[in-house]
């Protein structure tokens, strides 16, 4: 599995962000407080979390110290998430402590793998549920309330949550999440996504789009389509009893991620689509003239090599050599040229030498990345990795390289951003850049984010066309014309 974070969720003043939904009529006259850790589908998650509790007559609350039930939905992909979490954890103690009716909750990818540690050890921890189990959490907090432990983190080859129309979380109004898939079938050595969010399944085609369109009409103009793997998603259309596939889009009988792409797309071309995350063993060249087709398909992909080195990638289980990746970015660079392409990369992974080390510098001189993520190797329990190969690479020669690559990148990603120097970018109003209120913020088509002065007649979930004036490694500044 690759990280899998679109910029919201990747947003660091987003990570243990207290998730606030409003009313909706039904009150049981108990208060829900929810955070999520990690990924995007952590967050699209805590979504569906929040929807299923709502209906039971939760509230939210922003504030854990009032809240009757206290969830953390979790992230094991990397040790200092799971780090936070339990020291996350020590801090609702103090209000447990004041509140012994309180029910503390932990949610998702950590609930699934340390399930008996969180009740054996952290004796603070009630209910533990994984990530598909969540249509069991009222059971699960009636069990509680009668005295008991409850845990649920029995995974599923069919829970898709399709038929639940997540609430927006502290949402603006005009981004939004949705989830097309669950699961993840590719089991890369150094990954744990398999293990705790179970085997890959696709989400019925239709109701995604009929997701998309009720969000459309709420106003609502940009999601971003979520999967561990979206590239390998394909869902098999019902089929009438005369043998014929029933319509959906095309009247195809196998829909495949280019095919709801443009089902997607088609919403209305006032709906920005982007999606996340690609993986370069799937992406096809259907998929990327789809992309090059509609204007209002972001011309952004996520691809994630992890390493320049062949033998490196072969001990990762990741399926491809470093010139099948150079193929992907080629056929990108050629169908649709105006591409931003960010990527994941790990430093260090067992065995990795030196030379293979410079195998990833040159890719990312290859590729000239717009933005990566960049970690150096930590051995996750339960992994292939862990079971098959040492971790000898001492920590710091992984500092090292890691710090080599992220020097790289941000030469490249201040190469990227200058590139757009002069040009006007059409950018959908988010709101007010957290720095002044005199600003709006927005993010381009290539999903860079973009600053420019509040102008009249322009309001958030709006487009605007801005002309960039200058730039930073992260940012373009600049102004409507």
């Amino acid at each position: 599995m690759d990280l899998l974070i679109p910029d919201k969720a990747h947003d660091e003043s987003r990570q243990g962000e207290a998730l606030v939904l409003e009313p909706n009529g039904k009150h049981n006259g108990r208060k829900l407080y929810i955070e999520s850790y990690g990924c995007a589908m952590n967050f699209s998650d805590s979504e569906i979390v929040a929807s299923i509790l709502a209906d039971k007559g939760f509230e939210t609350t922003k504030d854990f110290n009032n809240a009757d039930v206290v969830f953390i939905n979790t992230c094991s992909i990397r040790e200092n998430a799971e780090v936070r979490v339990r020291n996350r954890l020590k801090e609702f103690a103090g209000a447990k402590f004041k509140n012994p009716g309180m029910v503390v909750g932990v949610l998702g990818c950590m609930a699934e793998r340390l399930k008996a540690k969180f009740l054996e050890e952290e004796k603070l921890v009630d209910v533990v549920v994984g990530p598909d189990a969540y249509r069991d959490l009222p059971n699960l907090i009636e069990q509680v309330d009668n005295g008991q432990r409850a845990v649920n983190v029995l995974l599923s080859r069919e829970e898709t949550y399709a038929d639940i129309n997540p609430v927006r979380l502290n949402s603006n109004g005009i981004n939004a999440f949705v989830s097309i898939m669950r699961g993840c079938d590719n089991m890369c050595s150094f990954c744990v996504v398999p293990f705790t969010r179970g085997r890959e399944r696709s989400r019925d085609a239709a109701s995604v789009v009929a997701e998309c369109t009720d969000l459309f009409n709420q106003g609502y103009r940009e999601v971003t389509l979520l999967g561990q793997n979206v590239d390998s998603y394909k869902w098999t259309a019902p089929v009438a009893e005369g043998g014929e596939a029933l319509a959906v889009g095309d009247e195809v009988k196998i829909v495949n991620f280019a095919n709801l792409l443009e089902m997607v797309a088609l919403v209305s071309p006032d709906l920005r689509v982007r999606f996340s995350t690609s993986h370069p063993k799937d992406i096809t060249d259907e998929v990327l003239y789809t992309i090059a087709k509609y204007d209002n398909i972001c011309n952004y992909i996520h691809l994630p090599v992890q390493s320049g080195n062949s033998r490196i990638l072969d001990l990762m289980n990741r399926t491809y050599d470093r010139e099948w990746y150079i193929n992907r970015i080629d056929a990108i660079r050629r169908i649709i040229p105006e591409c931003a392409i960010s990527t994941d990369m790990i430093t260090g992974f067992c065995t990795e030498t030196d030379e293979e080390h410079k195998d990833s510098v040159t890719m990312m001189d290859y590729v000239k990345y717009d933005f990566a993520y960049m970690f150096k190797y930590s051995e996750r329990p339960g992994t292939l990795a862990a079971k098959r190969y040492a971790d000898d690479i001492p920590e710091d020669v992984k500092q090292a390289r890691l710090a080599e690559i992220v020097a790289k990148q941000q030469e490249y990603s201040y190469y990227r951003m200058q590139a757009r120097l002069g040009r006007v970018e059409k950018v959908l109003i988010e709101g007010f850049s957290k720095k002044s209120d005199k600003d709006y913020c927005g993010r381009s088509d290539q999903n860079a984010m973009v600053i420019f002065p509040v102008t009249e007649g322009y309001k958030p979930g709006q487009y605007a066309n801005v002309l960039v004036e200058r730039t930073t490694s992260a940012t373009l500044i600049g102004r409507i014309v």
